[in-house]
């Protein structure tokens, strides 16, 4: 499945929508001029080819700088893991190897 980006408007929607198909939902939060950003994703590609029950959202903190804030990003990359909309898995900065995201949804 592709990655969806997100923003602002449809963030809500989108990730109701997700939890309620029961995903993992991986939100990763990013910006275009980020190397590490674009290094992350590329882990998180991989994932997403193994994994039909994961949905991975992009949040590009510069177009969409509130839902950023609500999520208390500080640091480029930030992904969040969520099992389900009450259970989070992991927060964390920086690029994680695909390895070790899979086993977090494990």
């Amino acid at each position: 499945m592709a990655f969806l980006e997100v923003n602002e408007s449809d963030f809500v929607q989108t990730l109701s929508r997700e939890f309620k198909d029961n995903k993992i939902v991986i939100l990763k939060f990013g910006s275009e001029f980020c190397d590490a950003c674009y290094a992350l994703e590329s882990e998180l590609e991989d994932v997403d080819d193994e994994n039909e029950n994961v949905s991975v959202l992009i949040i590009d903190c510069n177009d969409s700088p509130a839902l950023a804030e609500s999520h208390d990003v500080r640091r480029l990359p930030t992904m969040i893991i969520y099992k389900d909309k009450d259970n989070i898995l992991y927060r964390g900065e920086g690029v994680v190897l695909s390895q070790d995201i899979e086993e977090i949804i494990a």
